[in-house]
């Protein structure tokens, strides 16, 4: 898998990349869980679990791994693959993100798992642990999910210290999430501190039922910015599409996955698309991907797909962590 730059951040990444929010923690929204992880939800079944995608994901030539405080162990788990590996900072590119704390306390059946949290302190806090776990290996440091509500893109302590950190040489972006991505991006490319645009990538969910964010980051791709795709399989549920999806892969003789992260990058310049893969399986045949080539045709017919953000938001929200 080649490299290519991460806009113009000056990182160097792969184009499919590794999100680990599905393995750092017991619980999370992706489907069939209980299928593909089981009943052992220990600590040390899942920094196994997610040892063994790593390295799968390694050896199929992904080389940008994606992780958050929020996501359980994830950052953990990450560095002790590292170690184990033995790789060197320059070998891979590492983000992670702030502004949201694990809560659940390892309880598969938690009633809070996480808690959103962007003021300074939490920046604060959250930066040195990240530090703590990953080092030199930490490359791109996003804001978790920044909504227009939450303030932190009008909070100039909070981008001042944002600032501070790319300043010292760690690349700064932001994660979006909800109905309202577009416009969360769109005041992001306007935000500036001393002069210069604090933020150089934006990492959004993109996927067949939820194009909306679409043109937004077309503009931020236009920007310079480094453009991540996440959730493109819309936390499993494109995995098991019927209709169109599941008929092209059909006429292409490849999987539903393949088809729908293919889309993704053919639709708004995406750097890198993230794989979510709980199983070494997946990871593969997530990869497997950038083998497809969708015709205007399959595009237009995938297109039906679409649903309006309000909808998918909703839907999404219903899903339980499992």
């Amino acid at each position: 898998m080649e490299l290519r730059p991460l806009g113009a951040t000056g990182l160097s990444v792969t184009p499919i990349g590794l999100g680990l929010a599905a393995l750092g923690r017991p619980v999370y929204i992706t489907l069939d869980r209980a299928k593909d992880l089981g009943s052992d939800r220990s600590v040390a079944a899942l920094e196994r679990r997610s040892h063994e995608v790593l390295s799968s994901a390694n050896d199929a030539g992904i080389r940008y791994f994606d992780a958050a405080r929020s996501y359980g162990f994830a950052e953990r788990f990450l560095a002790s693959w590292l170690r184990e590996r033995g790789l060197p900072p320059k070998a891979i590119t590492v983000g992670s993100k702030w502004g949201y704390a694990y809560v659940g306390d390892w309880q598969v059946d938690a009633r809070v798992h996480e808690v959103k949290d962007h003021s300074l302190a939490a920046l604060r806090r959250q930066i040195a642990e990240s530090r703590a776990l990953l080092g030199e290996y930490l490359d791109l440091y996003q804001i978790h999910s920044a909504t227009l509500e939450s303030g932190v893109l009008d909070d100039y302590a909070v981008l001042s210290e944002l600032n501070a950190l790319r300043v010292s040489g760690l690349t700064i972006g932001m994660s979006v999430s909800g109905p309202r991505q577009a416009d969360v991006i769109r005041r992001a490319l306007a935000v500036s501190v001393d002069g210069v645009n604090l933020f150089q990538s934006v990492q959004a969910t993109w996927n067949l039922l939820e194009p909306s964010a679409g043109p937004a980051l077309a503009e931020a791709h236009q920007a310079g910015w480094g453009v991540i795709i996440k959730e493109a399989l819309a936390n499993g549920r494109l995995a098991k599409q019927d209709g169109p999806l599941a008929s092209i892969a059909a006429r292409l003789e490849t999987t539903p996955d393949r088809v729908a992260l293919a889309a993704a990058f053919v639709e708004y310049l995406a750097d890198i698309v993230l794989s979510g893969a709980v199983t070494a399986d997946q990871v593969r045949s997530n990869a497997g991907a950038l083998e497809l080539s969708l015709e205007p045709d399959d595009l237009a017919e995938l297109g039906a797909l679409a649903q309006t953000s309000e909808r998918y938001w909703a839907e999404r929200a219903e899903l339980p962590w499992s």
